[in-house]
């Protein structure tokens, strides 16, 4: 890894995997992660859970893959590589979701992070199953658990309506067992910018400036992928969230002209990583 936080030229980049559901509008999901791994220098491997039919307008129909075939690209890929890092996204369902849990269990997926993918910000249901589930199937295993306020809000039980509430909803969650939990602020109002992390006590927020644009598509799996991708180059926590807020900062603000479909655009992944800090501050 250099200075940047990305593999070095000519040296074996380091292999990330996502466990989530294909975008056939190429924005969010299985497309989103390997964009966003990327990126980053690493190596992108996939298990697909779920086929869903979708673009920048919504999610027309989805179809769970199955736990066979989940179980099956999972065990060729970790059979093969030398996994630094796992990000899960749509699991779909109940089967899907102890499958995944109990590979955690067993030790087989360092660095996990767990995008709690439930619903859509369009509104579709992309989990079949109540959210709590989470908790019990991932009580133990993961790196970081990443919601948004929404899941963050179907996890804990309480109603956030800022940082304050984030921090509540936040130890409400890691008291069920998630070591470390990051509430995504961008549901918080237009121009919300910042995430909390609660960790072992203490809570660290990452703020960045807004940034005005409708292509946000696919930023809830872009940062968890990228805080995996960090995870796997060697950097701890906080910096891995730290470094994953800033791309995702320069990804928006890159995409911000673009207009890729009639709905909300993706961001642009291939933007350039840097590693000064910038966000990250001890609540």
């Amino acid at each position: 890894m250099n200075a940047e936080g990305t593999s070095t030229a000519g040296a074996t980049p380091a292999t990330v995997t996502t466990i989530a559901g294909s975008d056939s509008g190429g924005g969010a999901g299985i497309q989103a992660d390997l964009h966003a791994f990327a990126a980053h220098g690493v190596h992108g491997t996939s298990v697909v859970t779920a086929l869903t039919a979708q673009n920048t307008r919504g999610v027309t129909k989805a179809e769970p893959a199955g736990t066979a075939m989940v179980a099956a690209q999972l065990d060729a890929v970790l059979a093969d590589f030398d996994v630094r890092a796992v990000k899960t996204g749509m699991l779909a369902d109940l089967d899907t979701l102890a499958l995944v849990a109990e590979q955690a269990r067993k030790g087989r997926l360092p660095n996990l992070v767990v995008d709690p993918v439930m619903v859509t910000t369009s509104g579709d249901s992309l989990f079949e199953g109540d959210p709590k589930q989470y908790l019990h199937a991932f009580a133990d295993s993961p790196t970081v658990i990443t919601p948004n306020v929404i899941e963050a809000q179907q996890l804990s039980g309480t109603v956030i309506r800022d940082l304050a509430d984030a921090r509540h909803a936040a130890e409400t969650i890691a008291r069920s067992g998630p070591r470390a939990v990051l509430v995504k602020g961008g549901h918080l109002g237009p121009r919300s910018t910042s995430d909390l992390l609660y960790v072992d006590g203490r809570a660290f927020t990452f703020a960045a400036e807004h940034v005005d644009t409708a292509n946000t598509h696919g930023t809830g799996c872009t940062l968890a992928a990228a805080i995996a991708a960090n995870l796997a180059l060697g950097l701890d926590l906080v910096q891995a969230i730290d470094h994953a807020k800033r791309y995702l900062t320069r990804a928006l603000k890159a995409a911000a002209g673009q207009r890729l479909g009639s709905g909300p655009g993706p961001v642009l992944h291939s933007v350039p990583v840097h590693s000064a800090p910038e966000f990250a501050t001890d609540a």
